[in-house]
């Protein structure tokens, strides 16, 4: 909460540099650049009154990122999360004047296509703006050159245009945004340099700086590529890299003289060389992404005042930039003549995964991040980090942004710089959604990966985990199966094999490598009431039992979906979705200490053993009776499985009998032996996560982080079954009360394709008429059912069985009916026989 102490808190406003910091504060951001005012702007609009912002540099050219960056905004992004960013950035830094100068010249922009791939992407990318609700459209190439005269249409087969895209000017937009924080009470301080952050008893105490020591319990980086330095200070790791970024200015150019305005053209990209143009007056920007990496170290960027220029900006290396001008030429042929005025290599941030850093951290309560953010997305991240310190949850989802999303592998220094060079070349690639990291490969394996290679395995990566997709060596099973292939597209990353699998699930008996799936171990007295207190569903159940369950944030949103066996009175195992479950529950910790929340996923691995035979196959193996009458659904127990002590859950992903059968590390490949060798005479395979996905569709099983997440409650999503609010009190239950009341907002609804043999892969529109109504979340060919399935989120009206609506994929409208789910064993029967 803030002080309330009205619009200035009785304090003097000091924005050019004075060397006396107030005494203490509410909050204390560090960093003046686009990110940092705007958090600075957004908290004061929410109240907050005490509020600080230290830069290093003047204000408020202060020498980061933020000053030199050209920029262009383009809103379209494979992320709605970063959509949503640079939507509400546009709408910002629109609003915004300085000086009486408008910060935003909406000029639009292009995104050539020199080839056929990138065409088919940008028709792909035609259709996440349609998603995401940003007005857009294909361009022919003389309709490119109409609003680009200066691009040679020979060159490129079309464009996509985005006429709400354009140019922001960042320094001006923080002065206007740290005008209105000032006036509401804020305090700006230029250079002023951080040199420690004290920390007690796991929480921020106070900032040292260069003018002072300001007490505050509440620390937000917004410092950008001097944040890992930052974070050192508290003893937290930041993991990103500053790269190096080339950007060079032409001279004037004829075609442009007497131009009086800064920018008439389109901003472009030209992603089949890496590139990016806008225009500055009689002059052009040229960005590029196609030189080598360059990564500085946070501790090599010198510091304000130890060069001549902006810390920011590395030399220019000409050399680097060849190839770049080359194609730059082509594209734009009227460049040659102008040729480069001027040119330098300026450090952005880039992280492990390519998205930025948000939120407070696991290590120092207090010590939040917002790092890694480009111009495109300040606004955006601003508003949200601000309201998820000011309210306690963000307004959209930030799973995918949450600094706590990394586990400790991802956060070492070896990984760190390989991703981030790897993020920095993949910037306008053609990413698809499962393509999987390259290196460094492999990294976390589970004990049965020896043996998923010697069946063939074909892996792909999640979390640092090898996962099986399918196995060559049940390739002689499709034979005699009819089974549709996709296109190229969705059929990347996809083998016939899958559908088979599919099928010998469903007939027989196949194991699954659960190994990834992250367990939490509560335990200690107060276990339960803990646990009761973070979860929708009922808890108190006999030992032995398991539970499917919600944690919600306090707006009743979905933050994750786990399964809780209690394996004893104050002994449970919880299954949750990754490391930010972990903080979640570390976070809510009653003081104390008798309840101990402990990550066991390293030392144990997991066999899903699941189909008809699967009792048949696990009973061979043990001396427990696991009839139905003795070991029924969705319930937990010690077994042996041979020699093996298992935790055996009765509960299944995929729509039929089996177990989930967890045991040490160490004994895992003996576990994996008995299975396969007991399986043999019933026909078992192993089978990998494609049929797994297709299985869990037919059932109606959501995912997730991809069907669910946190901008979402439980009864749009379908999963009210899972929520007892009378029960008592959890988080986010008054919260859910109340938007039960409302009614839903949008429901995720079953689409079954009118061609089965079309199959999309997810985040595709959904049309109603002409008119985007949702989009798609997970889709999967049902081998069982053989129908091609896709689920979406859609207004309530239109989620109703029957409702007949289109699918977009690749520019193409695909017939879809909203079908009641799940579509196989709605009884379900075949999990509890």
């Amino acid at each position: 909460m803030g002080s309330g102490r009205g619009l200035s808190g009785g304090r003097p406003d000091r924005i050019h540099g004075e060397r006396a910091v107030e005494a203490r504060a509410d909050v204390v951001i560090v960093g003046a650049g686009i990110v940092g005012c705007a958090v600075a702007e957004h908290l004061t609009r929410m109240g907050w009154r005490d509020v600080v912002v230290l830069d290093q540099g003047p204000l408020f050219t202060t020498g980061g990122s933020t000053s030199h960056a050209p920029g262009l905004v383009f809103q379209t992004n494979p992320s709605k999360t970063m959509s949503a960013f640079a939507c509400y950035g546009v709408r910002r830094y629109g609003s915004l004047r300085s000086e009486g100068r408008p910060c935003f010249r909406q000029v639009g922009s292009i995104e050539v296509a020199a080839t056929p791939a990138r065409w088919r992407d940008l028709e792909r990318k035609h259709g996440l703006a349609s998603s995401w609700g940003i007005p857009s459209a294909l361009l022919t190439a003389r309709e490119c050159v109409e609003k680009v005269p200066l691009l040679d249409g020979g060159r490129i087969l079309g464009g996509y245009y985005v006429p709400s895209d354009g140019i922001a000017r960042a320094v001006w937009a923080c002065e206007a945004l740290s005008r209105e924080a000032r006036s509401r009470g804020a305090v700006f301080h230029g250079e002023t340099e951080v040199t420690g952050i004290d920390v007690e008893g796991g929480r921020v105490r106070s900032v040292e700086t260069s003018a002072g020591r300001i007490e505050t319990g509440l620390v937000v980086s917004c410092a950008g590529m001097w944040g890992p330095r930052l974070g050192r200070m508290a003893g937290v790791s930041i993991p990103l890299v500053p790269m190096q970024h080339q950007y060079a200015r032409t001279g004037p150019l004829a075609e442009l003289a007497g131009e009086t305005e800064e920018a008439v053209h389109p901003i472009l990209r030209h992603q089949d060389a890496s590139m990016y143009f806008r225009q500055v007056g009689e002059r052009y920007g040229v960005g590029s992404y196609g030189h080598r990496t360059m990564p500085v170290s946070p501790e090599d960027i010198p510091r304000h005042g130890e060069v001549a220029g902006m810390p920011s900006v590395m030399p220019f290396t000409p050399e680097d930039f060849e190839g770049a001008w080359r194609d730059a030429v082509e594209l734009l042929p009227a460049l040659g003549d102008a040729g480069i005025e001027e040119g330098i290599n300026g450090l952005f941030s880039f992280t492990p995964d390519g998205l930025p850093l948000l939120g407070e951290t696991r290590e120092v309560g207090g010590l939040w991040v917002a790092e890694a953010v480009w111009v495109t997305h300040g606004p955006g991240v601003g508003r949200v980090v601000a309201e998820w310190i000011a309210r306690g949850v963000p307004s959209i989802d930030l799973r995918e942004c949450d600094v706590n999303r990394f586990e400790a592998f991802a956060r070492s220094p070896a990984y760190v710089r390989v991703r981030s060079d790897r993020a920095f070349r993949e910037v306008y690639d053609i990413i698809h959604p499962q393509q999987p990291i390259e290196r460094p490969r492999p990294l976390r394996t589970s004990p049965f990966y020896a043996r998923q290679g010697e069946l063939g395995a074909y892996f792909l990566e999640a979390s640092g985990w090898e996962r099986p997709q399918w196995f060559g060596a049940n390739e002689r099973l499709v034979e005699g199966r009819d089974i549709p292939h996709p296109d190229d597209w969705a059929g990347r990353y996809w083998s016939p094999i899958v559908g088979a699998e599919h099928g010998v699930t469903r007939e027989r008996v196949a194991l699954y490598d659960m190994t990834p799936l992250k367990k939490v171990e509560v335990t200690g007295p107060g276990a339960l009431a803990f646990l009761q207190g973070l979860n929708t569903n009922e808890l108190d159940k006999p030992v032995g039992t398991v539970t499917y369950t919600l944690m919600l944030d306090e707006e009743a949103g979905v933050r994750s979906d786990v399964t809780v066996a209690r394996l004893g009175e104050e002994h449970f195992q919880v299954g949750c979705n990754g490391v930010r479950d972990l903080a979640w529950m570390e976070g809510h910790l009653p003081k104390g200490g008798t309840v101990r929340v402990r990550d066991i996923t390293a030392g144990t691995c997991c066999v899903g053993v699941w189909g008809p035979m699967a009792r048949e196959l696990v009973q061979s193996l043990s001396e427990d009776d696991l009839s139905n009458e003795s070991f029924g659904f969705f319930r937990a127990r010690g077994i042996h499985v041979g020699e093996v002590p298992v935790v055996a859950l009765r509960l299944s992903y995929v729509g039929e009998l089996g177990w989930e059968l967890y045991a040490s590390a160490d004994m895992g490949l003996r576990l994996w032996d008995l299975l396969w060798r007991a399986g043999r005479p019933l026909g078992a395979i192993a089978a990998g996560r494609g049929a797994f996905n297709g299985l869990r569709l037919e059932k109606g099983y959501r995912m997730w982080g991809t069907d669910v997440t946190s901008e979402h409650d439980p009864y749009e999503a379908g999963l009210g079954f899972a929520v007892k609010p009378e029960k008592g009190e959890f988080v986010g239950r008054e919260a859910l009360e109340r938007r039960r009341a409302e009614g839903p907002r949008r429901k995720l609804a079953c689409l079954v394709l009118e061609d089965p043999r079309v199959m999309v892969l997810g985040n595709e529109p959904v049309f109603s008429g002409d008119a985007a109504v949702g989009y798609v979340t997970s889709a999967a060919y049902g081998h069982t059912v053989g129908q091609s399935i896709a689920y979406a989120w859609l207004p309530p009206e239109l989620a109703e069985e029957g409702t007949w609506l289109d699918i977009g994929y690749f520019g193409e409208r695909y017939a879809a009916t909203v079908a009641d789910e799940p579509l196989f064993d709605p009884a379900m029967k075949r999990m509890r026989s």
